[in-house]
């Protein structure tokens, strides 16, 4: 992959997605792997006329990360944007809730880009994120003064959610503002429920370390059951993963609890691509147990852990309203 297939994707996160100004100073997190594109990222700053600070994580700390190097925490508190662009090992999250922490007691513009790949780069974040934000308002309209949305599948979801109105939705265009930091690639909105009953074939992916492990899971989907927003079952052909995911949702006392209801809204993506970064914002439904974001929903507990689990070819209703019918929209 060369520096020109990485460009429009580089290009479109910093002049569009973060709308990054010149002097303005950039912190910029990457580690081995996802150097190269760190490297296309900070060309595009210097054009913006902006200054990069750049971190390589293995030049800081052993990985998996304990912690927040002292270094980043530190850059941060001088920076009006930042960027992490790394690949996810086990036991992370903290050290990147860490990082979260900061973003939004500064009110940085942050764009997540945790596992980001070539791929992903000349796939999803060359989409029109001003066309996924125009779309995700006008999906973030009809859901807010819902009070239920039911999701299926032909895979066999069936997903009953109960909204608390107490809870805020949030949306994560790829446009990113001080309000909210947001994945990119962007392109979905979310709440944490009042109460999901139900079953979830997952046949897209898992999230977080998992994600690397088992990748695309069309041909050997999870199902789960859900009560009272609590995972009760977990069933796969694949008991190696069935028994990662069970373990990494029992990690603590709300680990196994539905922290975050989503919808992606990026019409830019075709399919399943095996990676969570990006498969999250496929337009349809996906839920994630754990953290549920309270700084942003207003939900007043918390996890250590945060796991998303996608599935494809939704039929969505709001109330009575059908929004999307085998994953595409029906709302123009």
């Amino acid at each position: 992959m060369t520096m020109s297939d990485l460009s429009p994707g580089a290009r479109n996160a910093i002049r569009v997605c973060l709308n990054v100004q010149p002097r303005e100073r950039v912190t910029v997190v990457t580690d081995e792997i996802c150097a190269h594109i760190a490297d296309a990222l900070v060309r595009e700053i210097d054009d913006a006329g902006a200054t990069a600070h750049v971190f390589l994580l293995e030049a800081l700390a052993p990985r998996p990360l304990a912690g927040l190097p002292a270094a980043i925490a530190e850059d941060l508190e001088h920076s009006s944007v930042s960027i992490l662009a790394a690949h996810a090992q086990t036991n992370e999250l903290s050290s990147r809730i860490q990082l979260t922490d900061i973003v939004n007691r500064r009110r940085i513009r942050h764009a997540h880009m945790v596992n980001i790949t070539d791929q992903i780069m000349c796939q999803g974040m060359r989409a029109d994120f001003q066309l996924v934000d125009r779309l995700s308002t006008k999906v973030i309209d009809t859901v807010r003064p819902a009070r239920t949305i039911r999701a299926t599948t032909p895979a066999g979801t069936d997903l009953h959610a109960t909204l608390n109105p107490d809870y805020r939705w949030v949306k994560t265009s790829g446009l990113i503002s001080p309000d909210k930091w947001g994945n990119l690639p962007g392109g979905e909105i979310f709440t944490t429920p009042g109460d999901v009953n139900g079953t979830f074939v997952i046949d897209g992916v898992v999230g977080d370390w998992l994600c690397a492990r088992y990748g695309n899971l069309k041909d050997s989907p999870l199902t789960i059951a859900i009560e009272g927003s609590r995972l009760v079952e977990a069933r796969s052909d694949n008991a190696r993963l069935r028994d990662d995911f069970w373990e990494y949702t029992h990690t603590d006392e709300n680990s196994d609890r539905v922290g975050e209801f989503a919808i992606g809204t990026n019409v830019g993506l075709t399919g399943v691509i095996g990676n969570i970064l990006q498969d999250e914002k496929l337009p349809g439904v996906h839920i994630a147990f754990g953290n549920p974001y309270g700084a942003h929903t207003g939900a007043p507990w918390t996890s250590s852990t945060h796991i998303d689990v996608v599935g494809t070819e939704f039929d969505i209703w709001v109330d009575e309203q059908r929004i999307m019918s085998k994953g595409k929209f029906l709302i123009s």
